[in-house]
């Protein structure tokens, strides 16, 4: 295992995904395709895929974390956006604090602040 390269989110409205979550990561997409737009997020992947007929049912079995610095206001920023609350941002021993919301579409996003995070 080489570890974490993309973490991707199913979507209705594509065009109107790309925007949001250019607002919700502050970045513009890198490959923007009507099958599939990329966003590099700090040399991480982050996909969107659009949804094929029916809204696919979203699971709580799995949640992928988004590291920040700052996790109180990242995560009511993208409250503002129209993300809804998934779980608040708490503390998961000593500084490591973790919290997870909604995108307009039902995925979860997960954030995270680890200050001993390091890439190796």
């Amino acid at each position: 295992m080489l570890g974490l390269r993309t973490v991707v989110y199913f979507v209705n409205d594509l065009q109107k995904a790309k925007e949001w979550y250019a607002q919700a990561f502050e970045t513009q997409a890198y490959f923007d395709e009507p099958f599939y737009v990329g966003f590099n997020i700090a040399g991480y992947e982050l996909g969107l895929l659009p949804e094929e007929g029916s809204a696919m049912k979203k699971g709580e079995n799995t949640v992928s974390y988004w590291g920040v610095e700052k996790i109180e206001e990242v995560y009511e920023r993208i409250l503002a956006l129209g993300a809804t609350e998934h779980e608040k941002p708490h503390s998961v021993g000593g500084p490591l604090m973790v919290a997870s919301v909604r995108d307009p579409w039902d995925n979860i996003i997960g954030l995270i602040y680890n200050p001993a995070f390091e890439l190796k």
